[in-house]
């Protein structure tokens, strides 16, 4: 493999002092995927601290049955009779060897690629790590950009074969098949084969097993966190100054690409992403840009035919959930000029509506589907919106149109999980004891967490605009009977809405109406005054469900209450429910989840919300900037899934959320165009008084 010759966009760089510190360097992680779901991540160090790390986490059946091939490669480097060991690991007793991020000059994202660089001596070694587009095969190369004599790398790599949500044991050794610069490892007689191959150089088996590696994330997480991993055998190459060497390791049958021809390939796909940001959009927002691109993957048939496109909710646990998609799919795939990716998207969602419900879930083993979600069905609505406004896809629109009619319809008339519109008062009702149908949807054992049972004022919100908007379109579409009947059932939702939700005495909207487990306001209904983000909603989608009073004080209320540099707070700190950090084990993390944990999702509505009550989109704009800084904490060059509520805000969670990511870069873009409308319009005025 040759270096590089060109200069590429550096989005994300943390300086050495950030790298040789083993809580820095074991802090940070790096993410890297293959538009299939599956994925390579892991710390800077190169110390796996989750049971996710990997060099070759492949999708077997995309994008999911997602399986841990390679864990990791060390890399140990000779030099002028010097030896440098650039790996890390801990392990079960607590002993962290080697030390590699010690020798760590600078770590940075070149067009969304990790590059560790390393000072040996007087000797720069640089190491990159990316995938193939739409290839379960990863590379990991190495090069030496300067040095006065040549170095010797061997590499140890440390190899699994287990479902990405588990640990192995050292039990049964793979069988290990000698290949040209490499090897092929059989796990057992079922498992897909996979291959480790070295591009100039040579591979010597020697199989053995590594043992009581330990992974403190987990731990933290209050699971299982120790592995054994399996050495098939060493790889080892010379480079002189400005030779390069990579590692490929695949699960595809076929030969894969070189690993120049496969970086020059990842680097110009990239940089075609990159044209979609606004050319004076700042370097984070760049890099959002390049992070959408990791949740757009494709989805194979039962038969395992690539058929269709959707979004990888999160990294590194998540598969694709229909909520997740929908909310996402603005800001990944139109606000970065995707639009036939949108188109794909909407249509393999729309093929798997059953009883007007889309799926929330398609689980990772492959198996049916599930439908416990109210809200993924209404944010389809906003979804396809965003999408027509943008293309003008009437053919889409024409498709869609008899499942969205079918989908209203349901909802009228009742679909599963007690989910339908009230007579009375034409606002939606849903849940059932022991369901949790929004976004707010722990659950542990049979307690729900936050059940929000009854009318939920995002629900609702959501409700108004799916009728708006299919009023809308039967309009385009000439069918003017049903216009009439979805527009007359909007008005009714509308004049129902303010009235019904809004607290009074608190200046805000209620969380909850008619739930079954709230508490009697002064009317006799049962609410829940909960002061939490979801009413920003009712200002954010654009449908003037309140007037301008109402709507302002909902935006002070969460602003006073809620906001927080990189998200909202769920729940306010002063309930006594609220919980400030999201720690422990499963339970007490599923009962902090929706208690007072920030969210950055609801960062890019709450902007949009404060723009429409107060027409400044610069200050509006300059909210989302507390965002900037996280881009270089956690996984570099993303968004986190959550913060604890309370400072300094610690990232938690999936450490790449596809709607963390979208909804920033979707309000970005928003009010970018809105402060160049204004300019304009002003630049118009001035024109006109000469």
């Amino acid at each position: 493999m040759r270096p590089a010759t060109h200069s590429p966009a550096a989005l994300a760089c943390l300086p050495r002092s950030d790298c040789v510190s083993l809580a820095n360097s074991f802090d940070h992680e790096w993410l890297v995927t293959n538009g299939l779901g599956g994925f390579a991540c892991g710390t800077i160090a190169l110390a796996n601290t989750r049971r996710y790390h990997g060099l070759l986490i492949a999708a077997l059946s995309p994008p999911v049955q997602r399986v841990v091939m390679v864990a990791k490669a060390d890399a140990t480097v000779r030099y002028r009779g010097l030896t440098f060991e650039l790996g890390c690991n801990e392990f079960r007793d607590g002993t962290v060897a080697p030390r590699g991020f010690e020798l760590l000059t600078a770590f940075r994202l070149e067009d969304g690629v990790p590059v560790w660089t390393y000072g040996l001596a007087d000797a720069v070694l640089e190491q990159r790590i990316w995938m193939a587009d739409g290839r379960n095969t990863t590379y990991l190369s190495f090069t030496l950009r300067s040095g006065c004599d040549r170095v010797e790398l061997e590499l140890l790599p440390l190899c699994t074969y287990r479902d990405y949500h588990s640990h192995s044991r050292g039990d049964r050794a793979p069988e290990v098949s000698l290949e040209e610069r490499g090897c092929r490892i059989s796990a057992f007689s079922q498992a897909r084969a996979y291959r480790l191959l070295i591009d100039r150089g040579d591979f010597a088996v020697s199989p053995d097993w590594y043992w009581g590696f330990h992974h403190r994330a987990e731990q933290a997480r209050g699971l299982d966190a120790d592995e054994d991993l399996f050495r098939p055998g060493v790889f080892r190459a010379e480079l002189n100054p400005a030779q390069s060497v990579a590692i490929i390791v695949t699960a595809d049958t076929r030969a894969p690409d070189a690993a120049d021809v496969a970086l020059r390939g990842d680097q110009e796909r990239r940089r075609a992403l990159l044209k979609a940001a606004p050319a004076a959009a700042p370097p984070w927002i760049r890099q959002l840009t390049l992070a959408a691109d990791q949740f757009i993957v494709k989805r194979a048939d039962p038969g395992g035919q690539l058929s269709g496109t959707t979004v990888i909710a999160g990294y590194p646990w998540f598969s694709d959930w229909g909520r997740d998609t929908m909310i996402a799919l603005p800001g990944l795939a139109l606000a970065t000029r995707r639009f036939a990716d949108a188109g794909a998207i909407l249509r393999t969602f729309a093929a798997h509506v059953s009883q007007g419900m889309l799926p929330n879930r398609f689980p990772d083993g492959g198996s049916a589907p599930e439908y416990n979600t109210v809200d993924a069905t209404l944010w389809y609505f906003h979804a396809l919106s965003a999408h027509l406004e943008q293309t003008a896809d009437h053919k889409l629109l024409r498709d869609l149109y008899p499942t969205l009619g079918e989908i209203i319809d349901w909802h009228r008339r009742g679909t599963r999980f007690s989910i339908h519109m009230d007579p009375d008062d034409g606002l939606l009702y849903a849940g059932e004891s022991g369901v949790q149908l929004t976004w707010m949807d722990a659950k542990v054992g049979d307690w729900v967490v936050t059940p929000r049972t009854g009318k939920a004022v995002e629900i609702n919100a959501l409700w108004h605009y799916a009728l708006t908007s299919i009023a809308s379109w039967a309009r385009s579409l000439g069918d003017r009977r049903a216009a009439a009947n979805h527009e007359q059932a909007a008005q009714r939702v509308a004049g129902a809405f303010s009235e019904s939700f809004w607290f009074e005495e608190g200046g805000y909207l209620y969380d909850v109406i008619d739930a079954p487990g709230g508490i009697p306001d002064a009317r006799g209904r049962r609410v829940d005054p909960s002061l939490r983000p979801n009413q920003i909603f009712a200002v954010s989608l654009g449908t003037d469900l309140l007037d301008s009073r109402r709507s302002r004080s909902v935006v002070d209320a969460c602003a006073r209450e809620l906001l927080t540099p990189v998200g909202l707070r769920s729940l306010a700190v002063r309930d006594p429910k609220y919980v400030g950090r999201y720690c422990g084990g499963p339970t007490d993390r599923d009962a902090a989840y929706h208690q007072g944990t920030v969210w950055s999702w609801l960062l890019g509505p709450f902007a949009l919300a404060h723009h429409r009550v107060y027409g400044d989109a610069a200050h509006a704009s300059a909210l989302l900037a507390g965002i900037a800084p996280h881009v270089e904490e956690a996984c570099v060059g993303t968004v986190s899934e959550i913060q604890d509520g309370d400072a300094p805000h610690t990232p938690r969670g999936c450490f790449a959320q596809a709607w963390s990511v979208s909804e920033t870069l979707r309000a970005y873009h928003h009010l970018t165009r809105s402060q160049t409308h204004s300019r304009a319009r002003i630049a118009e005025r001035a024109r006109s008084r000469k």
